[in-house]
């Protein structure tokens, strides 16, 4: 979907002032907000392309007004929610009600802790050929939608070429909108940077972006 959290391209914000020695966190509870969204994941209710759309939903002037972990945190409210990890009633309560056998929880010990951090291996295998291969001249589609989808604005309607082919993987758009896993090619195509930013840019800089097959179309055909 086209919200704020899709900033690439835009004007306005002020230049970026990375932090000299910036901490890993910046207050203790934002650590606590990790641990949580990590073990969360573990019980396997919602993956990562859930948990970006549920942030992606988010009101733009809440979005912009509060720090990251304050929007996982509101995040993981908002999907626990949705997911019935917990009532609304005990969400406000904070007691919990009795545990759904729909739904069974497994206890996360410690030795299951490095696990809950090992990042998850979305690449499938499958069937078929790879639509384009490497050399090939793409263009981006110009998408329009209210689900989830990891193509930037910036990039869409875009002329590229193909320089990797990684695999087929986990398509997001397809788990969000109807949670099904239907893996796709993904490539890494490389667009020259006037293509993207316009002419007055550098003329070495080029953009290199990871695009499902679904996103990709033949410039000459299609």
């Amino acid at each position: 979907m086209d919200s704020i959290h899709d900033l690439g391209g835009m004007d306005g914000f002020g230049p970026v002032r990375p932090e000299h020695d910036e901490p890993v966190f910046h207050e203790k509870w934002e650590g606590s907000v990790l641990g949580l969204q990590r073990s969360i994941l573990y019980l396997g209710l919602w993956n990562i392309d859930v948990f970006r759309h549920a942030q992606e939903r988010i009101r733009p002037n809440e979005y912009l007004s509060w720090s990251y972990y304050e929007r996982w945190t509101h995040t993981l409210i908002a999907t626990a929610l949705e997911r019935g990890l917990f009532s609304d009633e005990e969400f406000r309560s904070g007691i919990a009600g009795a545990v759904s056998s729909s739904a069974p929880l497994v206890p996360l010990t410690s030795r299951d802790t490095d696990k809950a951090f090992v990042r998850g291996n979305f690449e499938r295998e499958g069937m078929g050929e790879p639509r384009f291969c490497v050399g090939d001249m793409v263009i981006t589609k110009e998408l329009r939608i209210t689900g989830h989808t990891r193509l930037p604005r910036y990039a869409r309607d875009k002329i590229g070429t193909i320089i990797a082919i990684r695999g087929r993987h986990v398509f997001p758009d397809a788990v969000v909108s109807h949670g099904k896993e239907d893996p796709q090619w993904l490539y890494t195509v490389e667009f020259e940077g006037s293509e993207i930013w316009g002419e007055a840019v550098d003329s070495t800089v080029s953009n290199l972006i990871d695009a499902f097959e679904p996103y990709l179309l033949r410039p000459e055909y299609d």
